[in-house]
């Protein structure tokens, strides 16, 4: 999930506020990238041990990632000898943002509501649809960005486009 920080103060917000991909999303997709190059090389299913040596990930934490997955109809699994997890459907298929909801819940999260939920008085009043937006934003570039384009660098133009501009890199 993407979600600001409880413990930026409203004094630091400008400062200390972020956008945080948990360590449980960003290993789910690499997961999934390791299964989508499987998938593209024609190779069977591949082991939890498998993944975990390929992308240095703590295998137990990916055995209840993958859980996760296969719950959410993104991996299947195969028992046995030669078992382990496979896509469910081809890369070109899944979205970023299906891993991401898949292990952490929605893309953006206001102090546990979702944006549209949110509503202020007065000065703050405006604020659902900057937070609306946020989400927007989110959706465009992780539901427009598959598997398949994040594994061959094909990325679509939203993340092109964005990332190009050189002050997406620093920090601020």
């Amino acid at each position: 999930m993407l979600a600001t920080r409880d413990d930026a103060s409203p004094s630091s917000v400008g400062e200390d506020a972020v956008v945080d991909i948990t360590a449980r999303t960003e290993y789910a997709v690499r997961a999934m990238l390791s299964l989508a190059q499987a998938h593209a090389a024609g190779e069977g299913p591949v082991s939890v041990d498998t993944l975990a040596r390929q992308q240095d990930l703590p295998r137990k934490f990916l055995e209840a990632i993958v859980g996760d997955l296969r719950v959410a109809d993104l991996v299947v699994s195969t028992r046995g000898a030669r078992g382990g997890y496979a896509l469910a459907r081809p890369a070109s298929a899944i979205s970023l943002g299906d891993v991401f909801r898949a292990v952490d819940g929605p893309l953006a999260e206001v102090r546990g509501l979702r944006p549209h939920e949110t509503s202020y008085e007065g000065v703050a009043q405006h604020l659902p649809t900057v937070w609306v937006a946020v989400r927007a934003s989110l959706r465009e570039v992780l539901d427009g960005t598959t598997l398949d384009q994040a594994l061959t660098g094909a990325l679509p133009p939203a993340v092109t486009s964005k990332a190009a501009d050189p002050l997406a890199w620093q920090n601020r």
